[in-house]
């Protein structure tokens, strides 16, 4: 089962619209800063980031039953929690980060504290068909530096897919906008057959991340015959 999101009035005669007292609290005129935060709790995840990854899987239908997803920047363990509902009992999802989760995992869910930057931890991980990133660098305030950190972790992320994700496969990452995002863009459309943005409604209004989705893995190239010698 989804993560149940606020409904929205509809459009029309009488608008189904809520008077101002209904509708949650908002800073600056922006979309609700802690509202996102309450449900979560009330749902069971740990999270606000559960609606970002919901609402990017109801638009493209992303995650199905009986697949191999990996969570990468796991903790503390939000979208294991709504993958693990939507692959199944004939699914699995593993969540990877540096920190311990230590929330209790569902059956068809494995958490591993280990540091997927260093290639040694990558040999043998499995193959997946969704790859998950919600990676991001500790901010310093510096925005640019950050930009820079992030787009760094984005690129790791890319070359675990490299290595862990089946051909037709899907990856969604995370990205702080900056000068390197051109960049971070078209390393993504070089390995995938087509590229969405997502900007969450469940990302606060003064977050600069967005999220690139990656559908469709290419297969690797050919390589070229080693030419006989002599």
């Amino acid at each position: 089962m989804s993560p149940r999101r606020p409904r929205r009035g509809g459009r029309g005669s009488g608008g189904g619209r809520r008077s101002a007292a209904a509708r949650p609290k908002r800073r600056g005129g922006g979309r609700p800063q802690d509202h996102f935060g309450d449900l979560a709790k009330q749902q069971g995840y740990p999270a606000r980031a559960v609606f970002k990854l919901e609402e990017i899987d109801r638009r493209l239908k992303l995650l199905r039953r009986g697949q191999r997803v990996l969570d990468l920047g796991a903790a503390p363990g939000s979208w294991c929690l709504y993958a693990s509902k939507q692959v199944g009992d004939e699914g699995s999802v593993l969540g990877v980060d540096l920190k311990e989760i230590t929330i209790a995992p569902p059956a068809n869910v494995r958490f591993e504290q280990r540091d997927l930057g260093e290639s040694e931890n990558i040999s043998g991980i499995g193959q997946f068909d969704v790859v998950l990133s919600d990676m991001a660098p500790s901010t310093s305030g510096m925005r640019h530096r950050d930009q820079y950190l992030s787009y760094e972790l984005y690129c790791m992320a890319l070359s675990v897919c490299d290595q862990t994700l089946a051909p037709g496969g899907s990856f969604v990452g995370k990205i702080f906008q900056g000068a390197e995002f051109p960049d971070a863009r078209k390393a993504t459309a070089e390995r995938f057959e087509k590229v969405r943005i997502f900007k969450p409604e469940a990302s606060r209004d003064e977050s600069y991340e967005v999220f690139l989705v990656g559908l469709g893995k290419r297969a690797p190239a050919p390589r070229d015959p080693t030419p006989l010698q002599g």
